[in-house]
């Protein structure tokens, strides 16, 4: 309804569906109102004339935002050191989980010498890597482990970003 009387104030609609709407006008009072109230919101905005911003506007908003404190660019604020240390932890629980895997496989078979590879690699159980207990045990710990360090790095890096901010 907004919309169709909208277009009739501002002459954009067809003749034929501006007699329509002009007849919804006449007959209706619930589109009598809302037309009066838009005409006067349509008065009030061409009566009336914009403040136009001071000739220093832009200025002062730059002004205003370097007193702000902006975020650093990622290299300042990312310790590379932790990187590479969480990237060790991985690689080392990599390179563990297979020494451990080609510790426990069966080089002695009395396989024949013409089986290819692909033959004695699906004959490998790998329930007995991730079935021991003890193996499922130091996962968990090692990964409780991470999380603990990664949360106090974390919470450290708040912290002195919050008493950053409050000496500004």
């Amino acid at each position: 309804m907004e919309q169709q009387l909208w277009d009739l104030i501002d002459g954009n609609l067809l003749p034929a569906d501006r007699t329509i709407v002009e007849n919804l006008v006449k007959e209706n009072a619930e589109w009598r109102s809302k037309y009066q109230e838009l005409l006067e919101v349509n008065k009030l905005l061409h009566n009336t004339e914009l403040d136009a911003p001071s000739m220093r506007f832009t200025k002062n908003v730059m002004e205003e935002i370097a007193k702000l404190h902006i975020a650093p660019a990622t290299k300042t604020y990312i310790n590379k050191k932790i990187i590479y240390g969480i990237s060790a932890f991985f690689i080392i629980m990599i390179i563990g989980f297979l020494i451990y895997g080609f510790g426990m496989v069966n080089w002695s078979s009395n396989a024949e010498t013409d089986k290819t590879i692909t033959q004695n690699v699906n004959r490998i159980d790998y329930s007995i890597f991730f079935s021991n207990t003890w193996v499922n045990v130091l996962m968990m710990i090692n990964v409780v482990i991470g999380l603990v360090l990664l949360d106090n790095y974390l919470g450290r890096k708040r912290k002195a970003m919050r008493e950053g901010a409050k000496g500004i």
